[in-house]
């Protein structure tokens, strides 16, 4: 298929997500469990799940991407996420032992789980790591152009890529269906245009000048990227960027056995540690 037949609306005018739109990446194992709790939960308070991943470590960490159809996540939106999330947790018990819940937004540099995503963000460059090979190729990295096939579980990303082999077609088709995981590249063109999509999305919401904040945002922004911002803030079109933080929501360990407080988890059971959300706001 020519590269005008795929659907590649760009970031900036493409369509709000549906609310209930299937996420095609998706999680195995413990992760897939979680994903299975959360996910309706999520739905319930108006937001989506975009990722389950659990890390290693003592206690592992728990992170839990979610966003609104829009892309918009902010941090107190990310709290009620969070207080909505760990009692559900707490009585499906899906992790054996220990954890600490991170809840975030997916950030700049975001996977991309749902149709929408890779027509979303066409035109940016990305990396693709395949569950199932593709010619006995699992790891790409290229401009994404968009998709083909539908709506369905057969529809296909469509990938340029640098590193054609001569004589040989540059787009490859990935069945979405078929990737391990997906995510966008940080670039300053990727910047630029999540900048014009927080500043879309928070004048559609109404906010005022004095609500705008752009200085935490000034070490991701190459010298034309920095320009480009204190001209809009010296207009009076400043945007808000929240950087990735840890922002405590439930910090507060159980309390441990041996010590039997009162309200203290019977020895013999596991609790989890603490709980805290990274709150970062998506653009």
């Amino acid at each position: 298929m020519s590269e005008h037949d795929a659907n590649t609306t760009p970031a900036s005018s493409a369509p709000e997500g549906r609310l209930d739109e299937p996420r095609l990446v998706t999680e195995a194992g413990p992760a897939a469990r979680v994903a299975g709790i959360v996910g309706p939960v999520l739905e319930g308070l108006g937001f989506r799940l975009v990722r389950v991943k659990i890390s290693g470590g003592s206690p592992p960490t728990l992170q839990i991407m979610a966003e609104r159809p829009d892309g918009s996540f902010g941090i107190d939106e990310c709290e009620a996420a969070s207080r909505a999330i760990s009692p559900v947790l707490d009585v499906e018990d899906p992790i054996s032992g220990a954890y600490n819940l991170e809840m975030s937004s997916p950030g700049i540099d975001r996977p991309l789980v749902r149709v929408s995503d890779f027509e979303r963000w066409a035109g940016h460059d990305l990396k693709v790591e395949m569950a199932v090979p593709l010619d006995g190729r699992k790891r790409f990295r290229g401009i994404l152009v968009g998709t083909q096939g539908g709506d369905g579980a057969d529809v296909e990303a469509l990938v340029r890529l640098p590193d054609a082999p001569a004589g040989a077609p540059d787009t490859v088709a990935l069945p979405i269906a078929d990737i391990g995981d997906a995510r966008l590249v940080m670039t300053d063109a990727l910047i630029r245009d999540a900048l014009r999509r927080d500043k879309a999305l928070r004048e559609g919401a109404g906010l005022d000048e004095d609500e705008i904040d752009t200085a935490d945002f000034s070490d991701e922004l190459s010298g034309d990227d920095e320009e480009e911002a204190a001209g809009a803030d010296a207009a009076g079109e400043a945007l808000r960027v929240i950087p990735p933080k840890k922002m405590p929501v439930r910090s507060k360990p159980k309390a441990k056995p041996m010590l039997k407080p009162k309200g203290a988890a019977k020895p013999g059971k596991k609790s989890n540690a603490k709980r805290k959300s990274t709150a970062k706001e998506t653009l």
